[in-house]
């Protein structure tokens, strides 16, 4: 059986389904393979901005309770499960430890409750949404071109951590009887992202849109969310036919490393603004700002954008290879940058509450960002 039909009378489970990532990967199933039965399992109802397909299954699931994990699969008897359910620290959390065991909670013990209960129940093919995170949340160094080969750091920040600590779950459960592989995406953006594009245009208002930390010229890497589900398929297909993929993980982004810079000057335009002037803030300067701003909301107790890791990481350096991911699964690309940004831009004009409704919980949101 080939691999561009091998899923078209199989049953599909997608955790977090309902989010950004699993929303996407759900409609790229029922458009490349309409034959498929598709369950969602999530713990939050389907989302306006995320319209979902008809003739897919909803069952409300918190992963990080093994005994409705288990219930849930043991109902459902999924052939394959693409597990894309997880915690994603809001940006003033995400360089501190206050969320650290509310993500643990979800990212890792919800990853070994899918797991368990994946095996028990005979599941054939595990996909695991991981995150470049995994690696590059070690803000010691700079990560120009890297490869798979890089390790996964066990000190980063604590997303970072959690979903190094679940991908290695993953892989290491991989076997003759269920194989799986874990998908590595860089920053996601496009239609129904309610954090990368919403920041962005929010600093039309904020009259921020002149200031650049450091030179501005460090290359990072973007993903259409289309893109991630695209090979989220391909790695079900790859795991149902040749089990090439079978044990690895791999980056997935756009290919097309771009300065953050040029990136918010692309989605300001969009909008019609330009900045009138620039202004450089020297990085040590910006960091110097970054711990004042923590110390004042430590003393009152409140949180803060602005941080010596936010500067850090608006100065880093991140962009990886896509030879394995094209290699292996046949992932390349399908929606460009500059598409992407026309398309998700367009959509929040055109929609009534669209890219910038509040954002949900950290506690309650589904997996579906990589910062």
């Amino acid at each position: 059986m080939s691999e561009g039909n091998v899923l078209a009378s199989k049953k599909v489970l997608v955790s977090g389904g309902t989010g950004f990532v699993g929303a996407a990967t759900v409609r790229s199933l029922t458009e490349k393979h309409p034959g498929c039965a598709i369950t969602i399992l999530d713990q939050s109802p389907p989302r306006a901005q995320h319209a979902l397909p008809e003739k897919v299954d909803f069952i409300q699931v918190d992963v990080s309770s093994r005994t409705e994990v288990s219930k849930a699969l043991q109902t459902i008897k999924p052939d394959v499960v693409i597990h894309a359910a997880g915690v994603v620290p809001a940006l003033a959390d995400r360089f501190g430890r206050r969320l650290e065991r509310e993500v643990w909670r979800v990212n890792v013990q919800g990853t070994k409750n899918m797991l368990d209960a994946a095996v028990e129940c005979g599941v054939e093919a595990f996909i695991y949404t991981s995150s470049c995170c995994v690696t590059t949340d070690d803000m010691r160094f700079p990560y120009p071109n890297i490869n798979e080969a890089w390790p996964t750091s066990p000190t980063s920040l604590i997303y970072g951590e959690s979903k190094a600590a679940a991908e290695a779950l993953v892989l290491q459960a991989s076997s003759g009887k269920m194989v799986t592989c874990a998908l590595r995406p860089s920053v996601l953006f496009g239609p129904g992202d309610y954090q990368l594009i919403p920041s962005i245009h929010a600093c039309i208002a904020k009259y921020e849109t002149p200031f650049i930390i450091g030179d501005g010229l460090n290359l990072w890497d973007v993903t259409h969310v289309s893109n991630v589900a695209d090979a989220h398929v391909l790695a079900a297909e790859n795991l149902m036919t040749s089990r090439t993929a079978a044990g690895e993980a791999f980056f997935i982004q756009n290919n097309e490393p771009i300065t953050f810079r040029d990136f918010c000057l692309a989605i300001w335009a969009h909008f019609g603004h330009v900045p009138p002037f620039e202004v450089h803030i020297p990085e040590g300067l910006a960091y110097v700002a970054g711990l004042v701003c923590e110390l004042a909301t430590w003393a009152t107790r409140s949180s803060t954008t602005l941080s010596r890791g936010s500067v850090r990481d608006a100065c880093a350096m991140r962009y990886a290879s896509g030879d394995k991911a094209s290699t292996i699964l046949g992932y390349e690309p399908r929606i460009g940058i500059e598409e992407g940004i026309r398309l998700s831009c367009e959509v929040s004009k055109d929609r009534e509450a669209p890219l910038f409704a509040p954002s949900p919980s950290p506690s309650n949101v589904p997996f579906d960002v990589n910062w």
